[in-house]
């Protein structure tokens, strides 16, 4: 929420390995002197997500926690845990990759980890610029959530979002700026039929993830 200069608390990374959540990882890193990160099985569309997330925090040396949200799966239907769907934008314009209360549920289990661990900052990768039409990804979401949080557990939480108001072009930058561009261009996974790096290149993510890419390195080759 907040994008002033932060103290050394620590904090907790919703980590899922992809771009947004990786870039989340380094930035937390450069604000807070203890990082944990904390993923999710959720049943979703490929296993190698854990995986890489996995790999990742071995890599960068941080804490990893992986919870069992498997009951999501089994509330709605929807693209992301239903391999056999095929990814759409249905009637109202929220594609089907949307799993409702997904955001509310991994904020909320994130804060249950974030009281146990003593951690006072939570950092999402969320974007409103970018968000597909999730209205779990909208700022008035994550800071209604904010609220909820600290009074549910009378806790004085902060939920960063420092992606939210960032495009793809913009987020790469970010990464840049973090000196990291190269490893979430080969190490993350964004694509949503599992392929790591460049991805398919067929699927919304990896067409979002790869127009943001391309955006910014001709910007930055024409400086």
């Amino acid at each position: 929420m907040t994008q002033q200069t932060l103290n050394n608390d620590k904090a907790i990374v919703v980590f899922s390995g992809g771009q947004d959540s990786t870039t989340c990882l380094f930035w937390a890193k450069k604000h807070f002197s203890e990082v944990e990160l904390v993923t999710f099985q959720y049943g979703q569309r490929h296993d190698t997500e854990i995986t890489v997330a996995q790999q990742i925090a071995q890599e960068q040396n941080v804490k990893h926690h992986l919870l069992d949200m498997s009951l999501l799966s089994q509330l709605t239907p929807n693209a992301l845990t239903q391999h056999d769907m095929d990814i759409e934008t249905t009637e109202d314009g929220v594609p089907n990759t949307f799993v409702p209360a997904r955001n509310l549920l991994f904020l909320s289990f994130a804060g249950a980890l974030a009281y146990q661990t003593n951690a006072k900052h939570i950092i999402t990768g969320v974007c409103e610029t970018d968000f597909s039409g999730y209205p779990d990804c909208r700022d008035s979401f994550i800071k209604s959530m904010n609220v909820t949080l600290s009074l549910s557990m009378d806790k004085n939480f902060v939920i960063h979002t420092p992606l939210m108001w960032l495009d793809k072009k913009a987020t790469w930058a970010l990464s840049d700026d973090l000196g990291v561009l190269d490893y979430i261009r080969t190490k993350t996974l964004t694509c949503y039929n599992g392929i790591i790096g460049e991805g398919c290149g067929e699927c919304p993510a990896c067409h979002l993830r790869a127009r943001g890419l391309n955006a910014y390195l001709e910007e930055k080759g024409a400086r």
